[in-house]
C-alpha cells in the first residue's frame, strides 16, 4: 500500500461504519509495532508524532519522522502519518516538507483571538501546500 492521507483514512471509516485509530508514536520501535500490528489485522492507522515527542528527542524531528513514512509506504495497508499539537507553523513546515499529510495545530494557550487568527493563517497555508488541519480552538 502507500502512505495515505488522514482524511482519506477516515472517509473510507466513516463510509464503512468504522474507527480509525490514531496512535503516539515516541520512539521507532512504537512505529514498527503499530505497523506490524496494523499488517497483522488489516486495519488501516495513523501514526502521530507529537510536538512534545520532538522535543524529548531534542528537536531532532527528521529521522523518526521519516522512519514513520517510511513504515507507512511498506506497510500491506493504508496508513497516514499525522504532526500532533505543533504549536508552531515552522514545525508544521518541517512536517510538510517530509511528506506529512496533515497537522494538528494547538494554539490552545493563546488568548482566543490570537489563536483564531494563527489558525487562520495556518489554515490558509496548509490548504495552498494540500495540507490537512486539524486544530484546537479554546482549551480540551
Amino acid at each position: 500500500m502507500a502512505l495515505a492521507g488522514a482524511l482519506a483514512l477516515m472517509a473510507e471509516a466513516r463510509a464503512r461504519r468504522h474507527a480509525v485509530v490514531a496512535f503516539n508514536v515516541i520512539l521507532l520501535e512504537y512505529a514498527e509495532a503499530i505497523v506490524a500490528a496494523a499488517d497483522e489485522t488489516g486495519l488501516p492507522v495513523i501514526l502521530q508524532v507529537s510536538q512534545n515527542t520532538v522535543r524529548y528527542h531534542g528537536d531532532q524531528f527528521e529521522p523518526l519522522a521519516m522512519a514513520c513514512l517510511e513504515l507507512a509506504r511498506r506497510s500491506s495497508v493504508p496508513i497516514a502519518v499525522h504532526l500532533d499539537h505543533a504549536t508552531t507553523r515552522r514545525l508544521c513546515e518541517r512536517a510538510q516538507a517530509l511528506g506529512f499529510g496533515s497537522v494538528m495545530f494547538d494554539g490552545s494557550t493563546l488568548p482566543d483571538e490570537d489563536n483564531l487568527g494563527a489558525t487562520r493563517e495556518l489554515v490558509d497555508w496548509a490548504h495552498r501546500v494540500g495540507l490537512a488541519v486539524e486544530a484546537e480552538i479554546g482549551v480540551v
